[in-house]
C-alpha cells in the first residue's frame, strides 16, 4: 500500500499539475490576445509574441522554479525538450490533421532567427554553464527580437480592432481577470507538475534529464499543442506555426535568460545534457526552414516525418538512455 502512495500521489500531482498549467495557459492568451486584437496587432504578431510568450509560460515557471530550487537538468532539459516538442510532435500532428500554409515572413526572418538562436545557446553552453553573464546576452537577445518583431509589423499592421464587435473591445476588466487568474494557475501547476515528476524519477530510478527532456517538456507544451491545433483547424496559419517558432525563440532567449540570470545553471555531472538531445534540438530547428519552404506549407506528409522523428527520439531516450554517454 505504501509501494501505491508512493507512485500514486506523485501521478496525480502530475495529471493536477497539467491540467493547472493548461487553463492556467488558456486564461493568460485568451486575456492577452484580447487586448493585443483592440490594439490592432496582425494575426502573425499576435502568434509570434502574445499567443508565444502566453503558451511559453509553464515552460516558464517551472523552468524558473527548477533552477531556484537548484535542479538545474529540469531547468534546462524542460527547454530543449520542449522545443523539440514544439516542433517535431506539436507542428507536426498540426500539419496531419490539416496542410499549415507559411507565412513567407517567417521564412525570411523569424525562423532563420529560431535556428540562430539555437546556435547562439550552444556556443553559451560550451563550458557546461549558463551564468548570469550568458543569461544577460540572452535578455538582451529577447528585447531585441520583441523590437524588431513589432517594427517590422508595422508595415503592413492590420487595425483589426476595427473588425472585433463592441463587447470584445469593452471587456478589458474580463481580459485582466483571464491574465490574473492565468497566472495564478500556471504558478501553483508548475509547482504540482515539478515535484510530481522528480518523485516519480526517483521511484523508477529515472534520472532528471530524461523526465525533463520528456514527460516535463511534453506536460509545458500542452498550451502549445491546443492553440497550434485549434488555429490550424480554423486555418489561422500565421498564429499556429507563429506560436510554435515565437514559443522555441522565447524558450531560449527569455527563459533560459532570466533562469540563468537569478540562478547559474550548471550542465555538469548528474546535470549533463546527452549531445544527442542538443543536436536532435538542432536539427529540427534547421530542417523546419526547408520544409516551411517547399510550397509556402506543410504538409500532411511532412506532418507524418515530423511525427515519426519525435517517436524515435522518444524511443531513444527511454530504450538507449539507461546508460548515460557522450556528455555535452
Amino acid at each position: 500500500m505504501g509501494n501505491i502512495n508512493l507512485v500514486l500521489l506523485p501521478i496525480l500531482a502530475l495529471i493536477g499539475g497539467s491540467i493547472m498549467l493548461y487553463l492556467g495557459a488558456e486564461g493568460l492568451v485568451r486575456g492577452s490576445s484580447s487586448l493585443a486584437l483592440r490594439k490592432g496587432i496582425s494575426s502573425l504578431v499576435v502568434g509570434l509574441t502574445i499567443v508565444a510568450f502566453g503558451t511559453s509560460s509553464p515552460e516558464f515557471v517551472v523552468s524558473i522554479t527548477s533552477a531556484l530550487k537548484g535542479n538545474s537538468a529540469i531547468a534546462f532539459g524542460n527547454i530543449v525538450g520542449s522545443n523539440i516538442c514544439n516542433i517535431a510532435l506539436i507542428l507536426g500532428v498540426a500539419a496531419i490533421i490539416t496542410p499549415i500554409k507559411v507565412n513567407i515572413r517567417l521564412i525570411k526572418s523569424d525562423i532563420i532567427i529560431m535556428i540562430a538562436v539555437t546556435i547562439l545557446l550552444i556556443f553559451l553552453i560550451l563550458d557546461k554553464n549558463l551564468g548570469q553573464l550568458d543569461g544577460l546576452i540572452l535578455l538582451v537577445g529577447i528585447i531585441w527580437y520583441v523590437f524588431f518583431t513589432l517594427y517590422t509589423a508595422k508595415k503592413d499592421r492590420k487595425k483589426l480592432d476595427l473588425e472585433l464587435p463592441k463587447e470584445v473591445r469593452g471587456r478589458t476588466i474580463k481580459d485582466i481577470f483571464f491574465i490574473v487568474f492565468g497566472v495564478t494557475l500556471l504558478v501553483i501547476g508548475a509547482n504540482l507538475f515539478i515535484d510530481g515528476a522528480i518523485k516519480i524519477a526517483k521511484f523508477l530510478e529515472v534520472s532528471d534529464v530524461v523526465i525533463g527532456l520528456s514527460v516535463v517538456a511534453v506536460g509545458t507544451s500542452l498550451p502549445e499543442l491546443a492553440t497550434s491545433i485549434v488555429a490550424a483547424v480554423k486555418k489561422e496559419a500565421d498564429i499556429s506555426i507563429g506560436n510554435i517558432v515565437g514559443s522555441n525563440i522565447f524558450n531560449i532567449l527569455g527563459i533560459l535568460g532570466i533562469a540563468s540570470l537569478l540562478h547559474p545553471i550548471s550542465l555538469t555531472g548528474a546535470n549533463s545534457i546527452n549531445i544527442v538531445d542538443i543536436a536532435v534540438m538542432i536539427i529540427v530547428s534547421v530542417i523546419l526552414l526547408p520544409l516551411a519552404y517547399t510550397k509556402l506549407t506543410m504538409s500532411r506528409l511532412e506532418g507524418l516525418f515530423l511525427f515519426f522523428l519525435y517517436i524515435a527520439y522518444i524511443f531513444y531516450m527511454y530504450f538507449y538512455r539507461i546508460q548515460e554517454f557522450s556528455y555535452f
